[in-house]
C-alpha cells in the first residue's frame, strides 16, 4: 500500500480511510469513478482557484457531475472575483502535479478550501491522496475538520 504525507497524516489523527491505487497518468473524475466504480457524485476534484487581488490561492472542491462556479466561490470567500489557475499556475502554486492535488497534503499550507455543499448528502467521499494514482475515501466530516473547510453551493 502507498505511503505518503496524506496517509500518514490520517493515521496519526485516527482517522478511518480506504486507499485506492489507480493509474498514475492525470485521470478526470469519471475514469476514476469507473475505475473506483463508485457514483461520480461522490468523487470530488480539486481545483485550485486563484483570488483577483492578494492572498492565497483557494482549493475549490466540487463533485465529479459538476463544475467551479466562479461567482458562487467568489461570493462564498469574500472576493468580488476569482480565476481558475491553469494546470501550470496549480502545480506552481501548490507544488503537486494536476491529477494528484488535495487538500490533505496542503494542510497549513495557507489555502483556504472550500467544499461544495454536495458533500453533506454523503457519509464519505473520495478525493486525491495528494499524488497521481493515489485516491482516498475518508468520511465528509474528517474532511472538512482537517481542512477548516467550509461548506457552499460552489459547482453547477
Amino acid at each position: 500500500m502507498i505511503k505518503n504525507n496524506v496517509t500518514r497524516l490520517l493515521d496519526q489523527k485516527k482517522v478511518k480511510y480506504q486507499v485506492f491505487e489507480l493509474p498514475p497518468e492525470k485521470l478526470g473524475a469519471d475514469e476514476a469513478a469507473e475505475l473506483l466504480g463508485v457514483p461520480l457524485e461522490v468523487v470530488f476534484k480539486t481545483i485550485v482557484v486563484k483570488r483577483e487581488g492578494r492572498g492565497k490561492a483557494i482549493l475549490a472542491l466540487v463533485p465529479g457531475t459538476g463544475e467551479v462556479d466562479l461567482k458562487a466561490l467568489a461570493k462564498a470567500v469574500g472576493e468580488k472575483k476569482v480565476n481558475l489557475a491553469t494546470q501550470q499556475e496549480a502545480e506552481a502554486l501548490t507544488r503537486l502535479q494536476t491529477g494528484g492535488i488535495s487538500p490533505l497534503a496542503l494542510i497549513n499550507r495557507g489555502f483556504q478550501v472550500v467544499v461544495d455543499a454536495a458533500c453533506l448528502a454523503h457519509e464519505a467521499v473520495h478525493i486525491s491522496g495528494g499524488q497521481r494514482g493515489l485516491n482516498i475515501r475518508l468520511p465528509v466530516k474528517d474532511l472538512l475538520q482537517l481542512t477548516g473547510a467550509h461548506t457552499a453551493p460552489i459547482s453547477h
